[in-house]
């Protein structure tokens, strides 16, 4: 039965995602994550020794997080149904594909009607100033987003998850969720917020990297790995620039490049070499490689998890 507490929630979260995506109307443990995070930050970051009471924080948050879903499922160790959908539906939440798919799906959508509405939706997704994007800088923002974020939003999730089960999961959306609201190097977040993007950039290496391998690998194209390893550094972030390498290889087109955040002009380098158009609808193979790439993932897990099980009752 335990082998079961730990494989089902797989295929079932995966299967939820998929139907559910992120409903807005249902509660969800991010946005706890959110306003714990907001709160310790209006407290502590202030005065001096922002660093220390920034790693303060974090190191509190994460920390809880990992425990507080530990003992949930200790104490549901002599209930094995209930431990199953307990996982299921936090690794549920953990889980971000069908939405972050929706979500570009949206910005084509409103683009379809104006280059306006187009901005304005781009807006939800990305932290770069979009009022004066073209149709092609728009484009290409989208799909960026969705490589960079099927790392974050899909693959490291599962990838913590297989590790150490659902504290992990939710462990790492801690950790992801810190850096998203105050891991940024300007003047407010600079010191108070360094070790949680710090410790983003370490909890992100390998899931990054990983994710980069499966897009190719589900595009036939792993010969493109050599490339991916040597665009992938052309990034302000040691980890997001692999996914979006692997997606410029696949697409055979160039991604990067300056833009504004904040009113700033940031000199980011290009990843890819390839300037070609590009289309909006190739916006359906980017969707297919996030769906595709997930699918294989979770079907790997599964059968790792299988076949571990099997070699264990051998011994």
């Amino acid at each position: 039965m335990e082998f079961l507490t730990y494989i089902l929630p797989l295929p079932l979260a995966y299967v939820l995602d998929l139907l559910l995506g992120d409903p807005r109307w249902l509660p969800h443990p991010i946005r706890l994550f959110g306003n714990l995070i907001y709160f310790g930050e209006r407290k502590l970051n202030k005065n001096k020794s922002r660093f220390l009471k920034g790693a303060i924080l974090t190191l509190l948050l994460t920390t809880g997080t990992f425990l507080f879903f530990y003992y949930v499922r200790t104490l549901l160790t002599s209930y094995p149904i209930a431990q199953i959908i307990f996982d299921t539906i936090f690794l549920f939440y953990a889980l971000a594909n069908k939405s972050l798919v929706e979500e570009g799906a949206a910005v084509f959508s409103e683009l379809s009607k104006g280059i306006v509405t187009g901005r304005k939706r781009l807006s939800w997704i990305v932290g770069r100033d979009t009022t004066n994007l073209n149709t092609q800088e728009i484009i290409k923002a989208v799909f960026e987003t969705l490589s960079e974020n099927l790392s974050d939003g899909v693959i490291a999730p599962l990838f913590y998850y297989a590790l150490f089960g659902v504290p992990g999961a939710m462990l790492y959306k801690m950790v992801n969720t810190l850096d998203s609201m105050i891991g940024y190097k300007n003047d407010r977040y600079i010191n108070f917020g360094k070790f949680a993007a710090k410790l983003d950039d370490l909890f992100n290496y390998l899931p990054a990297r990983l994710t980069a391998i499966l897009m190719l690998l589900v595009t036939f194209t792993l010969d493109k790995i050599e490339f991916v390893w040597q665009q992938g550094k052309n990034h302000s972030s040691p980890n997001a620039g692999y996914p979006e390498a692997a997606l410029a290889a696949i697409l055979n087109c160039r991604f990067g490049g300056p833009n504004y955040y904040h009113g700033k002009l940031v000199d980011k380098p290009f990843i890819g070499t390839n300037e070609r158009i590009l289309e909006a609808s190739e916006f359906k193979q980017v969707a297919d490689v996030n769906h595709s790439s997930t699918f294989i993932f979770v079907l790997l897990l599964t059968i790792y998890a299988i076949f571990n099980s099997f070699v264990s009752s051998l011994i």
